[in-house]
């Protein structure tokens, strides 16, 4: 079978004093093309660590990344820059939104700064389904923690990536928004067959994906399909 990401005996080390860290201690992991993943376990438990591997920001002591076959690592600085800004989209906990810009000059900047056309048919399509198309002159200082998060969704689509990396999405909203914003980034992410990898700590949003990976001391000890 053919898997849009996998990891080969990934392992990430840390010296910490006389004390080895192993925040990834032999991680093989594999993702089907449109696969929405959660990994949930406690914090330290090497979820972010991770994530973080698979989007090419960090690399590891030993192991492989393969991304829609390709080994990450072996890739020169410029060629990974290149690789994570159209093939991975990231959403991230603080939203990270230019605050100068508008939500339609937030959502397009990763494709402008990859010198690419906007597609604008497709992004005012992602801000629709994303219930922020009113929104899209306004500045992200006067909207709602809820509404942030949907355009920091829409950043993510809008360079079509393979994969979307969501590192703990709905960290800084209540409940019911956290599952108001996690549903519609499910929603919009069948809508464009994307596939998802979602860091987590709440169970109940974990039960949104198709499966879960729970992760403790750096190591898989349980993949279950939802619902399992």
């Amino acid at each position: 079978m053919n898997y849009i990401v996998e990891t080969k005996h990934l392992k990430k080390y840390y010296q910490m004093g006389d004390t080895t860290v192993k925040a990834l201690d032999g991680i093989d992991f594999c993702v089907k093309d449109q696969e929405f993943i959660a990994i949930i376990g406690k914090s330290g438990s090497g979820k972010s660590t991770l994530l973080h591997m698979l989007g090419g920001l960090d690399t590891p002591t030993e192991g492989e990344v393969l991304i829609e076959g390709k080994s990450i690592l072996k890739l020169k600085k410029e060629q990974l820059a290149i690789f994570r800004r159209r093939k991975i989209g990231f959403i991230f906990q603080n939203y990270n939104l230019v605050p100068d810009l508008n939500v339609y000059e937030n959502v397009i900047l990763p494709v402008e700064l990859d010198g690419r056309k906007v597609d604008t048919e497709y992004v005012n399509g992602i801000l629709k389904l994303l219930r922020i198309s009113e929104k899209k002159d306004m500045l992200p200082g006067t909207l709602s923690g809820g509404q942030q998060q949907r355009v920091a969704i829409a950043r993510a689509l809008a360079t079509k990536p393979a994969i979307i990396l969501a590192d703990e999405p709905t960290g800084n909203l209540d409940s019911a928004t956290s599952h108001e914003v996690l549903g519609l980034l499910k929603m919009v992410a069948k809508q464009f067959c994307q596939t998802i990898i979602l860091i987590t700590h709440d169970r109940d949003i974990a039960q949104l994906a198709d499966r879960i990976v729970h992760i403790e001391d750096g190591k898989i000890v349980s993949d279950t399909k939802e619902g399992m």
